[in-house]
Parts: C-alpha cells; structure tokens; sequence
C-alpha cells in the first residue's frame, strides 16, 4: 500500500477511536439522570448495565469471523452507524428493563466497533513497523475528555434525550467523513485471507496461549478501572461527595485528560524505561490513584485521585496487548483486547453489586486492587519474551 494510503488509513482510524471514545463518554456521564428517570437502584442499575457487557461479548465472539469475511473496514463502519444510532436510545427508556434491552444493543455496536478497529490498526503498526498503537488509544481518550467535558457544560441545560440524540447527530457525521477515507483504502489483511499466527503451523503451543491469556488479564485489571470511573465516577462524586451534576461529569474528563497525556507520551516512556518498568510503575501509581480517588472526604482530592489512576492506567492496556500481539500475533491481540474490553464491560456491574453490600466508595477501591494485580503479573512475566 503507497505511503499516502497509509496515512490515510491512520487518520481514519484515529478518528474511528476517537469517535468511540467520544460517544461512549457522552451516555457515561448522563447514567445519573437515567438511573434517576427510571427509578433504578444500584444494583438494578449494575443489571441493566450489564446488558452493555452482554451485547458486547456477544458481538466480540463474532466480529472477527465478520472482518475475516467482510473485511475490517466495512465491519468498522457499519458498527460505528450501529453505535450512532443507539447511543441515544438510553434516555427515552423509562423502566430498567427497558434500559437493559437497549443497552444490549449498545453494548453490541460498542464491542463489534473496538474489535473491528483495533484489528485494523494491529495491522497498521505491523505494516509500519513503528509503536504507535497507543497514539491510537489515546485518541479514545482524547475523545473520551472532549465528551466528558461537553457533557459537564450541558448537564444542567440540556436534557439526557436532547444530548445524547445530538452526539449521535454529531456521529453520524463524523462517520460519514471518515468512513469514506477508510473505505477507500484497501485492508492490510484482506477479507477471507486468514491470519498466519506466531508458532507452528497449527498456531501457538499451549505455554503461548497460557501466556496470551495472562496478558490479556493485565488488560482486563486495567480497563476494569477504566469502565468503573467511566459508570460510577460520576455517581460516587454526586451521591457521597455531594457533588453537582457538573461538577460530578468533570470526575470522568479528568480522568480521560490524565490517560490521554499519558498515552500521547506512551511510546518515548516505553523507549526509556522498558515494559516491565512502565508497567510496574503504571500499576503503582493507578493502585494509589484510586485509593484516593474513592475515600478521599472532598471532592477536589478525589477528582486528583482520578487523574493519577488515568496516568498510572494509560499504558497498561497497550503494553499487555503489544506483548500477547509479540507471542502469538494477531490472534494474541484479538485474545487480549477482547479480555480487556470484557473487562471494561463486566466491572461496571460487578461495582453495582459490591456498592450495595458495602457502599460505592469501598467498591471502587476494587480497581485498586486490580490495578495492584496488574502490577504483579507485570514483574512475574518481566523475562517473557517474543521467540
């Protein structure tokens, strides 16, 4: 592929995640004003929430079959009009099965969409032969910042039903544009080519495997923390800090800010300290971040707690799945993202349950402990490496 496909092939890409990002920010921050709307306790809310993880490892168990045989692109495309479009069915629900059923389908076109895109960039950074798969997750991020902070400016004027069908608006435009120039370029992998992994020619052996899986675990410590602040963030700042709704959407946008620095300067930290150093010191620093960001007693030491756990977490999830990519290729990465992404999906619920049996600040001291679990199988796996 000539160097401007490639490039051309980047920036949509960027843009895709940033999308996703972006309008997964916008429904995070507006969970309050649903959980309210429909009455819903805690964990009811964990339960229809749970409909989101559903939906997602579904689609995730079938999207790689879908880009093997459609191509990534397209599967990308589609998923991102699927996701426009429900993005705003969430606050025209007015009972929490309902919000369940729709946040199936939410959940569906969130998990096909990371699956599709990131199989795409796997191979992007395979064909350039450079590191830059976190500029990509810091474009979720960026993404992710910009959708938490407009959701900050119009949570007091806007209703939940008049924002999130804007973002969806805005969506659809968005990708209009950029699924236009990722169509155009032709994918890296092509439709029903297979994938060639790492090892015999029957795939990995099983230490391989064993050792993707663990990867893939650090992935899922890590997005864990990420889908915990994304839905409860807000509420544990609302409801026990006594927070306004402002105020409270401000928690997540520090957060996403803090990881996105994090990840636009992931690479050179990489080049400096090393993988096993970057991921023990990520870990740290999330682990603390989070002990603060849930039982400090006032609100601005606890949006600070918040943006440490986003430095400490921003390259923990890249690592991991570069490392499984590194073993196994890219059934390693598909192995390890979909982990994470489950990960980012099924915390949320599990927060919902643990906040009704010891409150919502103990609960989110969990992605803590994650975080420190992380930390560990970082210095454990320190000598694995690639054959």
């Amino acid at each position: 592929m000539p160097g401007t496909d490639l490039v051309r092939l980047r920036l949509a890409l960027t843009a895709f995640f940033a999308l996703d990002g972006f309008l997964f920010a916008g429904w995070v921050v507006r969970i309050p004003a649903v959980k309210e709307q429909t009455g819903a306790s805690a964990s009811a809310l964990g339960l229809a929430l749970l409909g989101v993880s559903a939906g997602a490892v579904i689609t995730m168990t079938l999207t790689g079959r879908l880009c093997r045989r459609y191509g990534s692109h397209l599967v990308t495309v589609v998923c991102a009009v699927l996701l426009c479009l429900s993005v705003g069915l969430p606050p025209l629900t007015r009972s929490v099965l309902a919000l369940g059923g729709v946040l199936l389908l939410f959940g569906a076109a969130y998990g096909g969409i990371n699956v599709a895109f990131n199989s795409a960039a796997v191979d992007l950074v395979a064909a350039l032969g450079r590191p830059i798969m976190p500029g990509f997750h810091a474009a979720f991020s960026l993404g992710g910042m910009i959708g938490a902070g407009l959701g900050a400016l119009v949570a007091g004027s806007l209703s939940p039903t008049r924002h999130l069908w804007g973002l969806a608006v805005v969506g659809l435009l968005v990708t209009a544009v950029a699924g236009r120039a990722l169509m155009r370029c032709e994918p890296l992998t092509p439709a029903d080519a297979g994938r060639t992994e790492r090892g015999s020619p029957r795939g990995p052996d099983r230490r391989t495997r064993a050792l993707v899986i663990v990867f893939g675990l650090v992935a899922l410590c890590t997005a864990y923390g990420e889908g915990a602040l994304a839905d409860w963030g807000a509420l544990h700042l609302e409801e026990d800090l006594g927070a306004s709704p402002g105020a409270a959407a401000v928690g997540y946008s520090c957060f996403a800010l803090a990881m996105t620095v994090g990840r636009l300067s992931g690479t050179t930290l990489l080049e400096r300290l090393g993988r096993t150093r970057t991921v023990l010191a990520g870990g740290s620093t999330a682990a603390a971040g989070m002990l603060l960001g849930a039982l400090a007693p006032s609100l601005w030491a606890a949006l600070l707690g918040y943006a440490v756990t986003g430095l400490g977490l921003a390259n923990l999830f890249p690592v991991a799945v570069e490392r499984a990519g590194a073993l196994a290729g890219p059934g390693g990465v598909a192995t390890a993202s979909t982990l994470g992404y489950g990960g980012m999906l099924l915390g949320p619920p599990a927060i919902g349950f643990m906040a009704d049996w010891f409150g919502l600040p103990a609960a989110l001291t969990s992605v803590a402990v994650l975080a420190a679990v992380a930390t560990v199988i970082g210095f454990t796996t320190r000598h694995v490496h690639a054959d």
